[in-house]
């Protein structure tokens, strides 16, 4: 029977030590206690605890880790506002003692500590301040959360304010005012655009009507240079200047009346003040041009006998 005694011993001798080796992952502390005693920690690698006598209590995470924090509260000008705090912390190796043993529930520690700090500082702010400052939330919460959680072992490394999440009818509200302001905008450009075309207009008009009233008078110019070398010419012909005015009045005339008859579809009526002052004025012109036509075809004959050119009449 001793045979088997001493065997089974054995056995369960190497089970024991067995029992005492144990793995530790990277980025991992393990707590060793003896009795309920703290002892030790153990790191990551393969490590040895007294079987029976000593035990693992439990194990820290060293990575860094995040917790989330949603929070309700208000702002300066009354506005209620959600914010999302992310926490990044870390657990300190030369403190893994003290983020064990002094704080049951770390997660609800920093929790604690985020509602405190963002209900200090928001209801400081405006809603719109809350947009443009939340670096300021961020870095008052970490500074707060430093102070408070270092003596415990953890290292805050870095806290966000993720999302600003204001009420939905003073989000509607928001972009109201949005849209109205591009809206005016809008308005402005479209105004001055406007503004600039009529100026414009304005100023093609008048360029238009300067270039118009000098064609008009360079026009009036040739005719009256024309009219002039017409009465010289006349004049040349032994025909004075009341007479050269009165065939250059009548030729014009005809040339008017030519002109509007060339026109298939107008029609043109004379309807002069004193129907027989008209009749005995236009009479009174084509007997002038008729009787300077004699005159000039007798100087011509007198002049040809003469054996000289046509003179000038002398005034």
């Amino acid at each position: 029977m001793g045979t088997f005694i001493i065997p089974a011993l054995l056995f369960f001798g190497i089970i024991i030590l067995l029992s005492g080796i144990f793995m530790v992952k990277q980025q991992t502390a393990a707590i060793v206690e003896r009795f309920g005693k703290f002892i030790g920690t153990r790191h990551s690698g393969l490590q040895f605890k007294i079987p029976i006598f000593d035990k693992i209590a439990g194990r820290i995470n060293l990575k860094i880790q995040q917790l989330d924090v949603i929070i309700e509260t208000k702002t300066k000008d009354d506005v209620f506002v959600r914010l999302k705090i992310s926490v990044q912390f870390q657990v300190r190796k030369d403190k893994v003692y003290d983020a064990f043993y002094k704080l049951e529930n770390p997660h609800d520690q920093i929790t604690s500590y985020v509602f405190d700090v963002v209900r200090a500082e928001v209801p400081k702010m405006k809603l719109d301040d809350v947009f443009e400052r939340k670096d300021d939330i961020a870095i008052a919460v970490k500074r707060e959360l430093n102070e408070a959680m270092s003596s415990y072992g953890f290292d805050i490394i870095k806290t966000l304010v993720t999302d600003i999440d204001p009420d939905l009818q003073v989000k509607e509200a928001m972009n109201r005012i949005n849209a109205a302001e591009r809206e005016k905008v809008a308005a402005e450009f479209e105004a001055e655009a406007d503004r600039i075309k009529i100026v414009a207009k304005a100023r093609a008009e008048a360029e238009s009507k300067r270039l118009q009233g000098q064609g008009i008078a360079d026009q009036r110019r040739e005719i009256a240079r024309g009219l002039e070398e017409s009465v010289d010419v006349l004049n040349n012909v032994g025909i004075n200047s009341q007479e050269a005015s009165a065939l250059i009045v009548v030729t014009q005339h005809y040339d008017t009346l030519q002109s509007m008859g060339e026109q298939t579809n107008s029609n043109l009526i004379l309807m002069p003040n004193s129907p027989q002052a008209g009749s005995n004025m236009l009479n009174d012109m084509i007997t002038s041009f008729v009787a300077s036509n004699q005159i000039g075809e007798q100087m011509k004959k007198d002049n040809a006998k003469k054996g000289i050119g046509p003179k000038k009449e002398k005034e």
